[in-house]
């Protein structure tokens, strides 16, 4: 099992920027993928982008994010970033990152491991 905790987020401007992390312990050589998931409230989690763990750094995101954010990460600190800019009201959310075995999952179902949570809001 993975142990995954994010932090960074907090209220920020439309149009300002924020970097969440994500901490990740426990059985590390298991994860093959790291994600970041939001949720507003009362929609369901959608994927906001994911990146691989291991060899090459391969990134992917959701078209609603593309251009905006970037996923990153350091393998020595078992640490993944999330760097999102021109922040939109509509990015509010509690964000979530997810730790998988597999390439490039894209939906919830794909992932094992969760963090619990942290809420970005964005106000106009």
């Amino acid at each position: 099992q993975v142990q995954l905790v994010e932090s960074g987020g907090g209220l920020v401007q439309a149009g300002g920027s924020l970097r969440l992390s994500c901490a990740a312990s426990g059985r590390t050589s298991s994860m093959y993928t790291m994600g970041w998931f939001r949720q507003a409230p009362g929609k369901e989690r959608e994927f906001v982008g994911g990146i691989s763990w291991r060899s090459a750094e391969i990134t992917y995101y959701a078209d609603s994010v593309k251009g905006r954010f970037t996923i990153s990460r350091d393998n020595a600190k078992n640490t993944v970033y999330l760097q999102m800019t021109s922040l939109k009201p509509e990015d509010t959310a509690v964000y979530y990152c997810a730790a998988s075995n597999m390439e490039r999952p894209l939906f919830t179902s794909g992932y094992d491991d969760w963090g619990q949570g942290t809420q970005v809001t964005v106000s106009s």
